[in-house]
């Protein structure tokens, strides 16, 4: 089956991610790695002031959904955002909440 060109395999993964964005905290970490810029789970979770635990618990929600992506340098992991078209999404979420 195919909807406006996408199989019913691309349509469970775009709706898995959007699950995946649609908390809080995970729509509050998208903001902040909208710049483009990698952050780390210490920038993350002191940006928010959440714990370390909730921000990588989160985190690895995101990256498993393929929401976000995640490099290791040293001991540190650094996420960003997976594709940068989400950042329009995140743009869109941003001005409804705002409505």
């Amino acid at each position: 089956m195919v909807i406006n060109e996408l199989t019913v395999e691309q349509l469970e993964i775009a709706a898995n991610m959007l699950k995946a964005i649609a908390h809080p905290t995970r729509i509050a970490i998208l903001n902040f790695l909208e710049d483009g810029k990698k952050k780390t789970v210490t920038e993350i979770h002191e940006k928010l002031q959440i714990e370390q635990s909730t921000a990588s618990h989160h985190l690895g929600i995101l990256r498993d959904r393929g929401v976000l992506v995640a490099t290791r340098d040293g001991k540190n992991s650094f996420y960003s955002i997976k594709h940068n078209k989400l950042s329009k999404l995140i743009e869109c979420i941003n001005s409804c909440a705002c409505n």
